[in-house]
């Protein structure tokens, strides 16, 4: 039978015995656990006793775990394994396991029950210096156009064999920088190495506080289950401070700089014009906006449902899947302007689709697709708004900034916290006023100054005529 002794105020050690080890000592599991708060002595009595017989259960059958013995990388298999794989996004797994290339060197190795504070404190200190980074940028050398020439590539054969858009191409043999998936692919393509053709464009930039801050919510999260799964007692990382990120208004377009916008995509391609207008006005995000069918336009009601997503992830390619969380599926009312668009587009999206024929995918009902009706590639409107500002001189900002944009416009507009929460699809309206409290104190500014207004210059004129 397990054998139960309390060790301090509140914690409790369980033992089982496993008879004698081969140099004769005894062979001992235990496992420490806390008392709950809010239970009566009976309550826990009963508690602690179904503890007992339930670790003394996996202890004989061999399923129990170690957390004394396993480190932190074997218990991030198990994690994997029983819960990420299966559970998480697929493009938050792939992100959470780019970030553990850089945690499982570092701690992997540390024992959970051994893992501290300092350790973690050290890591991130770490994660701070130059040269974390592995994502340096690349130049191309005069020897890349040399090898194109000799192997009869042009610029368009290039862009059609890597896979990489033809303005990317073209701003390659310009010499600009390029990402590193970027120069593999090209490299990949040509058949030579990358530092055949490519030289790494100065020093990787040192990584952000905000990408720091990211390391550590993952760490953090990964423990909290060593905890659930009783592997420990309490989580080291909740006892190290996160680093700390400043907080920034979300980048967007000001009223004016939309209008000009606006008045600039005009003159575009019908079918970037509305990905730009939809983006706007509804605050959908770029895997929603990808991810659009007909069937999702209610064009009697004026409606835009959104229930799925486009996304790419390296080495899996492009997938659809749920929106973000529950709330993000939901049904958007849209104004006349963007209906009007929807349906001159659809005049021309059909003409597009008879001029194709039998080239035509006729499996996708996307609203947004290539020449021969298959879906767009998710970063598609990202690459087009991008060179669509540079041509016009507007201001930097990312498609991200489209969402920011139609929430910024909105609060200051007066429309409450809680529609432009639903409309954005956030779970809870305090992450919209978390996000967006920059564009709030406008409104707060605006109600100090009327009362201001009303009482304000009535006292001042009271004054006044007293000293008179």
């Amino acid at each position: 039978m397990a054998s139960i002794r309390q060790r301090g105020r509140n914690s409790w050690q369980i033992t089982v015995s496993c008879g004698y080890k081969s140099n004769g000592q005894k062979d001992t599991k235990q496992m420490t656990v806390k008392r709950p708060e809010g239970l009566t002595d009976k309550q826990w009595d009963k508690q602690l006793d179904d503890l007992a017989h339930d670790f003394e259960k996996k202890v004989k059958n061999g399923t129990y775990l170690d957390g004394s013995q396993m480190t932190f990388a074997v218990f991030v298999d198990l994690w994997i394994k029983d819960y990420a794989s299966t559970e998480l996004a697929p493009k938050t797994f792939y992100r959470y396991q780019e970030l553990l290339k850089r945690i499982l060197p570092a701690i992997g190795h540390i024992t959970l029950q051994k893992l501290q504070p300092n350790h973690l404190m050290d890591f991130y200190a770490n994660l701070k210096e130059k040269g974390i980074r592995s994502d340096p940028t690349y130049i191309a050398k005069p020897d890349l156009m040399e090898i194109m020439n000799n192997q009869g590539f042009t610029d368009k054969k290039l862009a059609d064999s890597s896979g990489i858009d033809i303005r990317t191409i073209r701003k390659t043999l310009n010499y600009k920088s390029i990402k590193h998936t970027t120069a593999q692919a090209i490299a990949k393509s040509l058949n030579v190495k990358v530092d055949r053709v490519f030289v790494i464009n100065g020093e990787p930039a040192p990584l952000s506080d905000q990408t720091i801050k990211h390391h550590h919510r993952l760490i953090s999260s990964i423990l909290t289950f060593a905890v659930q799964w009783q592997l420990i007692l309490s989580n080291p990382a909740e006892r190290v401070r996160a680093p700390k990120v400043e907080a920034k208004e979300p980048e967007h377009y000001d009223e004016d700089t939309t209008e000009t916008m606006l008045e600039l995509l005009d003159k575009e391609p019908l079918k970037y014009k509305t990905m730009i207008y939809l983006t706007l006005y509804t605050g959908c995000r770029l895997g929603d906006l990808s991810g659009l069918e007909w069937s999702d336009v209610n064009f009697e009601n004026k409606l835009l449902r959104i229930r799925q997503a486009s996304q790419y992830i390296p080495g899996q390619g492009t997938f659809t899947k749920a929106p973000k969380n529950e709330t993000s599926s939901r049904v958007i009312s849209l104004p006349e302007i963007v209906i009007s668009l929807l349906k001159e587009y659809k005049v021309w999206w059909n003409e597009q689709k008879l001029s194709c024929g039998d080239q035509w995918d006729k499996t996708s009902d996307r609203i947004f697709v290539q020449w021969n009706g298959k879906p767009i590639h998710p970063s598609t409107p990202t690459k087009w708004f991008k060179s669509f500002r540079e041509r016009n001189n507007l201001p930097v900002l990312k498609f991200h900034g489209l969402r920011h944009t139609n929430a910024s416009l909105l609060i200051s507009n007066n429309v409450d916290v809680q529609t432009v929460a639903k409309r954005l699809g956030h779970s809870k309206a305090t992450t919209t006023t978390s996000i967006y409290s920059h564009f709030l104190r406008k409104p707060d500014r605006e109600a100090a100054e009327k009362l201001d207004n009303m009482f304000g210059k009535k006292k001042q004129i009271r004054t006044t005529q007293k000293q008179a």
